[in-house]
C-alpha cells in the first residue's frame, strides 16, 4: 500500500500533523499558563498584551483549518496544469498562465502559514511590556497577511477551478 504513495506526499503528511497538532500543544500550554498565572480565560484578557495575543491567536485559528482545503486545491490546480500539457494545443494560453499564477499564490499563502507558525514566539519579550506590545502588533499584522493571502487564493482557487 505505502509502497505506490510518493515518498513526498507523505512527507508533507507527516509535516502537516506535526505542524497542526504542535500548534494546538502551543495553543493549549498557552492557555494552561495564563490559567495558573492569574485566572486568566480566552473571553477575558486583562491587560493589553493579553488582548493583542488574543486577537493574534484568533485570526490564526480562523485560518488555521483552512490549510487542508488549500493543499487541495493546490493538488487539483496541479492535476489540472498537467492534464493540459497532456492536451493537444487548443487549450488557452491565458488559462494556463491563470493557473501557474493560482498554483503559485496557493503555494505562497502555503508557505506563509508555516513559516508565521514556525517563527511565532508566545514568549517573546514577556518581561518588557513595550517590546511585547510591538512584537505581538508586529505579529498582528503578519497574520492578518497570511490571512489575507489563504482567503485570496482560496478564492481564486473556487473561481478558476469551475472554468
Amino acid at each position: 500500500m505505502f509502497s505506490k504513495t510518493p515518498f513526498s506526499l507523505l512527507a508533507m503528511l507527516a509535516i502537516f500533523v506535526f505542524m497542526v497538532s504542535s500548534c494546538q500543544d502551543q495553543r493549549n500550554s498557552s492557555q494552561q499558563s495564563h490559567d495558573h498565572a492569574g485566572g486568566l480565560s480566552d473571553h477575558q484578557p486583562k491587560t493589553a498584551e493579553d488582548s493583542l495575543y488574543r486577537q493574534v491567536m484568533d485570526i490564526h485559528d480562523e485560518v488555521m483549518p483552512k490549510m487542508g482545503k488549500l493543499r487541495g486545491a493546490q493538488q487539483r490546480a496541479q492535476q489540472r496544469l498537467d492534464s493540459l500539457a497532456t492536451q493537444a494545443g487548443n487549450t488557452s494560453q491565458s488559462y494556463r498562465r491563470q493557473l501557474e499564477q493560482l498554483i503559485s499564490d496557493l503555494n505562497y499563502a502555503d508557505f506563509a502559514m508555516d513559516k508565521w507558525m514556525v517563527e511565532f514566539n508566545i514568549d517573546s519579550a514577556k518581561d518588557n511590556k513595550a517590546l511585547r506590545m510591538q512584537y505581538l502588533q508586529d505579529e498582528l499584522a503578519k497574520v492578518n497577511k497570511v490571512k489575507a493571502a489563504i482567503l485570496g487564493s482560496l478564492a481564486g482557487a473556487d473561481s478558476l477551478m469551475r472554468q
